[in-house]
């Protein structure tokens, strides 16, 4: 078919294939594919509470803005539902 040279082209190009992806995205990582600022800086991100005090008023924080936004809820709930009197006198 192609004979001996087309054979050793061949196998030349299955072995500097892999060689020359591995080679082209093995080099120089941070300038190729380096994002600036990709990771968050030590003030910008949560803060673990390690503390039995820190965890406490943590959890304090967490339970006061769950109740505060339930109160919200309720209201808005409320400010929606349909007056009582309404319904009754339009059933009649």
């Amino acid at each position: 078919m192609g004979g001996p040279n087309l054979e050793v082209f061949k196998f030349g190009m299955y072995i500097l294939f892999p060689i020359s992806i591995m080679y082209y995205f093995g080099t120089n990582l941070d300038g190729k594919f380096n994002t600036p600022d990709f990771w968050p800086k030590e003030g910008q991100t949560h803060r673990i509470p390690f503390e039995k005090e820190e965890i406490q008023s943590e959890l304090s924080r967490l339970k006061a803005r769950r109740l505060a936004v339930r109160e919200q809820r309720i209201e808005a709930e409320k400010e929606m539902e349909p007056d009582a009197d309404r319904i009754d006198r339009a059933e009649e």
